[in-house]
């Protein structure tokens, strides 16, 4: 400034950056920005390289950058560009967690959780992605395949690994929640690997000729489907007339009577591969991975099994 005293002082440079007076003698005592010159009484000058500092210094704080990364940018030793990417993707992390956070108190809100349920779904939810990946690995190589048709059901299951993304949403949050519950029950795991491979549908009525079977299941399909994809639950008083009109053409076919001895015999021929528990889990995994459910798709079996030992 050809030996002109620069023209900020601190007070000057506090009102045109926002950044108190205070701070800013503790930035130039640590060179950041160090003073221009001083006055003839030792009051700090400032020319205009050292406001400009001061305004790339207050960005970047509010950007939650710290001051060692601040002053390896202002001495041109590390690229701005290389900070922002870094700062982004911990921004990002950072959302992640709070997004998780955000669905799990509306979980709680809305479960009206007990204390335990709420310790037992935060430490769910705050599993790393490798560590719930492992959870659900241990619990695959834990089930039992010593037959070749229990492999190919673990082979199959494999293909289906539920994996909870890092911003779930409610749903999700509590599907996973009972996912965990059911992979940790050794019940579950042998009746998983058993139902994942069901048979043939007809394969389930044994006794009765193949083509009455077909005419049973094909209408017990259709009105259990439409059941299913209406949203009506099995335990509801809407499946009453739903069940008694399946049970009723059961008994005509077969020349029996609509009592609790044929419902049983019924939910037990038709659980076999068909179990409402894995169905439940399948029906999960669908969710906490966000995968569409087509009408009509997932198997009838498990809603009417359901629907028959609900209203003997």
């Amino acid at each position: 400034m050809n030996g002109m005293t620069p023209p900020h002082s601190i007070g000057d440079l506090s009102t045109r950056t926002g950044i108190p007076v205070r701070t800013i003698r503790f930035y130039s005592d640590t060179g950041l920005p160090p003073p221009t010159r001083r006055t003839r009484a030792g009051y700090r000058r400032y020319d205009d390289a050292a406001l400009d500092r001061l305004r790339t210094i207050s960005v970047l704080r509010e950007l939650d950058i710290g001051l060692p990364t601040i002053r390896r940018v202002l001495d041109g030793d590390l690229p701005l560009t290389e900070v922002a990417t870094a700062h982004a993707s911990a921004v990002e992390l950072q959302i992640r967690a709070l997004r998780t956070r955000l669905g799990l108190l509306r979980s709680i809100a809305g479960r009206g959780s007990a204390p335990e349920e709420i310790t037992r779904m935060h430490r769910l939810t705050r599993l790393a992605s490798d560590e719930r990946r492992r959870l659900v690995a241990d619990f695959l190589s834990g089930l039992q395949a010593d037959t070749p048709a229990a492999q190919s059901a673990v082979a199959a299951l494999r293909t289906a690994v539920p994996h909870l993304p890092d911003d779930p949403s409610d749903a999700q949050l509590d599907a996973w929640a009972e996912i965990t519950e059911l992979i940790a029950d050794d019940t579950f795991r042998a009746l998983l690997a058993e139902a994942t491979l069901p048979p043939a549908d007809e394969a389930a009525l044994a006794g009765i000729a193949p083509e009455e079977a077909a005419d049973l299941l094909r209408f017990a399909r259709q009105a259990a489907t439409a059941s299913v994809d209406a949203g009506t639950e099995p335990e509801s008083d809407v499946a009453v007339a739903v069940v008694d009109a399946v049970v009723a053409r059961f008994a005509a076919t077969l020349d029996r009577s609509d009592d609790g001895d044929l419902r049983e015999w019924m939910a037990r021929q038709l659980a076999v591969g068909h179990d409402p528990l894995v169905a439940r889990y399948w029906r999960l995994v669908w969710t906490v991975n966000g995968w569409h459910v087509l009408p009509g798709h997932l198997p009838f079996q498990p809603w009417l099994v359901t629907a028959l030992r609900r209203h003997p």
